[in-house]
């Protein structure tokens, strides 16, 4: 293989690639990046044995073929190399070797076997449908802050995406839950998804899918089965294993009960939340609603008497009640709400509330209580 690529495209390329590579790895070949160059295209291929990204740009291929070098080597070098330079990259040699060339700097790089590198991303997926990357990037951006880093739970270490129905409308449904808050959003279910099992995607491949439809345009082909998902748009296929365990039954946690109802407009909310939370100690950052007619006060306090106080008008008609939530979780909920008024369904100081876009019923969140 012999090619001749512009460093900026080769590096934005090996940023996706290097971060899906572990830099510890007992298997030498998972360390390294696979090259495939058939005619003017170059295909890059990375996997950790759960996730697999390829991604295909063009490239002027001299010698057609494939090869493997270090991932983070070839990216450390590349990210180096100044702007606008022509990289070449040679293994024609016969020795096992790749040498790249950028004007007068020439790195000689020892390369593996391509017939050691794992395939994961082949094979048919009998369950396939489009959505947008907009549609997308909601799903992942409302309801990842939720999703459990607890690894003793791990079916909850990842978005649950499902089909599902919203008051008899069929809708594709993601979840996230670590416990202590949930997040439910919705979009129109797209044709092709009616009869997909329900899937835990893991973590790691939310951010990874995140960061690589950063830029993107269009639509996202999501193809799947009951042990891997396929996320293919513009020139990027990333495949991933799925979580292999039952996501809880949500719908029992989501109080359908509570008759104290607040609005609130929704920035005023959260930046009063964050300025009083302040004062309060790192570890529970509690803030305390207190709430009579009309009124909502915040205020929070520290082990040394240190006290913040705070007071926002709202729509309020319902009993007087004081409820506190750890502010670090309430907060990541009200940046959430694109609307105007942030809608909280309360019952009594330790039950669960309910929180809502006024102006928007695809998405609801659920905040568990803490004594204060």
């Amino acid at each position: 293989m012999k090619i001749t690529i512009e460093r900026g495209l080769l590096l934005k390329v090996l940023a996706h690639i290097q971060s899906i590579v572990e830099r510890r790895n007992t298997i030498p070949i998972l360390s390294n990046v696979k090259f495939d160059a058939p005619d003017g295209r170059l295909s890059l291929n990375a996997t950790d044995m759960d996730l697999d990204i390829v991604e295909t740009i063009p490239a002027d291929v001299s010698v057609a073929g494939s090869t493997t070098a270090p991932a983070h080597t070839l990216f450390d070098i590349v990210r180096k190399l100044p702007e606008g330079a022509q990289v070449e990259l040679d293994c024609t040699g016969g020795d096992g070797q790749l040498v790249l060339v950028a004007g007068r700097s020439r790195f000689t790089l020892s390369c593996l076997p391509t017939d050691d590198f794992p395939v994961l991303s082949g094979g048919e997926l009998p369950h396939s449908f489009a959505i947008s990357v907009d549609e997308l990037k909601n799903l992942i951006d409302r309801t990842r802050f939720a999703i459990s880093t607890e690894e003793t739970r791990y079916y909850l270490n990842g978005i649950y995406i499902h089909a599902a129905d919203n008051d008899g409308t069929p809708v594709l449904r993601a979840v996230a839950t670590d416990g202590h808050r949930l997040a439910s959003v919705d979009l129109p279910r797209p044709e092709g998804a009616a009869d997909m099992p329900g899937v835990i995607v893991p973590r790691k491949t939310v951010t990874e899918l995140r960061k690589l439809i950063e830029d993107a345009e269009g639509e996202v082909q999501l193809s799947l089965s009951e042990t891997k998902i396929r996320f293919a748009f513009e020139d990027c296929v990333l495949t991933s294993k799925l979580i292999d365990g039952t996501f809880p039954d949500y719908d029992r946690v989501i109080p359908a009960e509570n008759d104290k109802e607040l609005e609130v407009d929704a920035k005023q909310f959260a930046a009063a939340v964050d300025r009083v939370s302040a004062i309060s100690t790192e570890k529970s950052r509690a803030v305390k609603l207190s709430l009579s007619a009309g009124n909502l006060m915040l205020s929070a306090s520290s082990p040394d008497n240190d006290t913040a106080t705070e007071e926002l008008s709202v729509n309020y008609d319902s009993g007087e009640i004081e409820i506190g939530f750890n502010s670090r979780y309430l907060l990541d909920i009200t940046q959430q709400i694109d609307g105007e008024l942030a809608r909280l369904k309360l019952s009594d100081a330790a039950s669960p509330t309910l929180v809502q876009d006024s102006g928007d019923d695809s998405a609801l969140y659920v905040l568990m209580p803490m004594r204060v």
